[in-house]
Order: C-alpha cells, then structure tokens, then sequence
C-alpha cells in the first residue's frame, strides 16, 4: 500500500511511502483489539474505591439497649448496617483492575486497528517538521492545511520532540504521541491518524 506525502501546507510532494502490509493490511482481528482495549482502560482506573465497613465506622460498641423486653429487634451495637450511621455490607475496598495481556496479542491488536485506519483511508503520511519554539497557532495551521482541525487527530512522531507536542497539547480532539507508545485505543478513538515519515519505519521495527 503506498500513500503520498504531504507537506505541512496540505500539498502533495510527490514522494510517495509504502506503509508495509504486514502491518497495515492484514485482517483484522477483532477479538485482539477488544481484549488490548480491555486492558488499556482497565489499567486506567484507580481503583481506589472503599467504603466503612461496621469494624471501621465510629461510634460506641455499648449494646444499645437490653436484649430482651423492649419490644424491639435485638440489637448488638449502634455500628450495625441496620442503623443509621452504620457500617456498609460488602462496601468497596481499593484493588488494581489491570490484567496481564501477552505482548503478542497486544502487536496484533495494533496491526488491526491500524489496518482498519488503512482500508477506510484515514492515515495520512506527512513530511518531517519541527518548530523553533512551541507554537500552538502553528500546529493549527498545518491542521487547517490538511483539513482535519475540529476532528480526532492522532498524530504520530518517530521521537521525542517537545516543541510538537507542547504545540499540540491543549488543541481540542489532538493527541500528539511517540511510535513506540502507539497503543490500540488511541488509534481507534481517533478519526484521522496523521504519521510522520520517519515515524512509519518506527512503526515497522516495533509491529512489523
């Protein structure tokens, strides 16, 4: 599958890239990406979640009143979950959602929602760029340029370069990330995935 380069103005350079079909044109395997999702938003969460149970709320374990006579329930201490105030049954306590994914099956997830992007044309190839300092009006520009401001972007950088994602960071629907921390649910969520040249041979090396 070969694609043209754009330039940073929205034109064709005439150069073309050939994005390899070991990785962005097999079949896509559906259960892959659902399990790789799975994890990536189930390591997300915090997990820090508890509520009192009856040993943990305050108040007095004094037998509220006698066993016997009152004519009431029988009655062991105000801290029951019967009272108001009380402990809770069962309640939430703090414990890690992530589970253990095979990397396997976490490349093969990444090779389908890339294929995915591939058959209904939303990957965009761009030539190398950088700026001299961060810039968020130029980072809009070239999205205007290539007529994806106000859509998902996902825009993806063979290396650290801080003055890109400085000037990217607080663009509305823009996510500006590395080949190498290219995840699943990234390339899903977004609706343009738009990659630098010499970030796709990054992407062959690490998913190829």
């Amino acid at each position: 599958m070969e694609l043209t380069v754009k330039n940073i103005k929205g034109a064709d350079t005439g150069e073309k890239v050939s994005l390899p079909e070991s990785v962005f044109g097999i079949e896509p395997n559906d259960h892959a990406i659902y399990q790789d999702v799975r994890q990536i938003l189930a390591n997300a969460r915090q997990g820090t979640h508890k509520a009192k149970t009856r040993g943990e709320v305050s108040g007095s374990t004094k037998k509220p009143y006698r066993q016997k006579g009152t004519g009431n329930a029988r009655q062991g201490h105000k801290r029951s979950p019967l009272w108001r105030h009380g402990g809770r049954v069962f309640g939430p306590e703090p414990h890690l959602y992530g589970f253990k994914l095979n990397k396997k099956v976490k490349r093969l997830a990444r090779r389908s929602a890339l294929s995915y992007k591939a058959k209904e044309a939303k990957i965009t190839v761009l030539e190398n760029f950088t700026l001299n300092a961060p810039k968020t009006k130029e980072m809009l520009s070239v999205l205007n340029n290539l007529k994806l401001n106000g859509t998902k972007v996902l825009l993806v950088l063979s290396d650290d370069n801080k003055n890109l994602y400085l000037s990217g960071r607080n663009i509305p629907k823009t996510n500006i990330v590395r080949a190498q921390d290219l995840n699943t649910y990234d390339i899903l969520h977004a609706d343009q995935v738009v990659i630098l040249k010499d970030a796709v041979e990054k992407i062959n090396e690490q998913l190829g």
